[in-house]
């Protein structure tokens, strides 16, 4: 059915429609008359300009950051994340002083480990040596203990009678056999000897200084002194009981450094310690020694 508001072409054939020369016309087959379709007039349209997306986006964010800037932020505590390299590992001006305290101090205690460190290795290098020393030593020279006897006691300033305190003086002859086929012993100062009677010390001295080639016999007379020691009742019955039986006991300690020498070396400082147990028959001068027995500890690696 045809549209009644389409109204026909005029038939005058003067009247002719006006057609730009840039314009071209394209008649559809289906078209009478040289009339159009709305496909022809669309197609003929210019194309418009649609703004993209992505610029759509970047004015909206440019407007709402313009609007976050005019608008000062509500008072409070906020946290602000920087990257990581951003940070700069300088002090601010108020801490930079304690932070060169520290950095000084971290550098001192690095030395001082350093030290120690170096310390210790060097004090366990020197132990090492030390004991392959000792081995070779001990190895190779062997070295024996030497051998001590008691031939002599001379006791003096005993007095028993009375209560008062006694100063006893005695002189003890010590003989010293050193029975090292190749080492000598060479005794030092610093050397001390006690004697006792029933647990009670009496007197002490020195040890004589001297050397003593191998294979040697010595003998030294070592004076021992006491000073005012009171003894108890029944301590000094005990010794006059014992002097009227004829048997008077006493304990003998010497503790002597010594070394060993090969030639011209010498080792380091040793100590030897004897125990002897030792009987005379009265408390005089002229006091003689019934029984001895002393006995040479193991010596020690001072």
């Amino acid at each position: 059915m045809a549209d009644n508001n389409i109204q026909p072409w005029p038939r005058n054939k003067n009247i002719r429609p006006s057609v730009d020369s840039n314009d071209t016309i394209q008649r559809s087959p289906r078209s009478s008359g040289g009339f159009t379709t709305d496909k022809d007039i669309g197609s003929r349209r210019p194309p418009r300009h649609h703004q993209s997306v992505d610029s759509v986006d970047s004015t909206s964010s440019l407007y709402s950051i313009d609007s976050r800037r005019s608008k000062p932020p509500p008072p409070g505590t906020y946290h602000v994340q920087l990257p990581k390299e951003q940070i700069y590992r300088v002090p601010p001006p108020e801490n930079a002083h304690r932070y060169e305290y520290l950095s000084r101090q971290k550098h001192n205690r690095s030395a001082c480990r350093r030290c120690c460190c170096y310390s210790l290795a060097t004090l366990l290098v020197l132990l090492l040596l030390a004991g392959l020393v000792v081995g070779v030593f001990l190895l190779v020279c062997r070295p024996h203990k030497p051998r001590f006897s008691v031939s002599g006691v001379s006791v003096a300033v005993v007095n028993l009678a009375s209560q008062s305190p006694i100063s006893p003086v005695f002189k003890i002859k010590v003989r010293c056999k050193n029975v090292n086929g190749k080492l000598g012993l060479v005794y030092e100062k610093g050397s001390a000897v006690e004697i006792f009677h029933e647990g009670i010390k009496l007197g002490d001295g020195e040890f004589a200084a001297f050397e003593q080639p191998a294979e040697n016999v010595t003998v030294t007379v070592t004076k021992l002194r006491g000073s005012r020691i009171q003894l108890k009742s029944l301590s000094r019955k005990e010794l006059k009981d014992s002097e009227k039986t004829g048997k008077v006991r006493f304990d003998l300690r010497v503790k002597a450094p010594i070394r060993f020498r090969v030639g011209v070396v010498t080792t380091w400082t040793m100590g030897v310690t004897v125990d002897c147990k030792i009987t005379v028959n009265k408390l005089t001068s002229s006091a003689t020694v019934i029984t001895e027995d002393c006995v040479t500890q193991d010596i020690s690696l001072l």
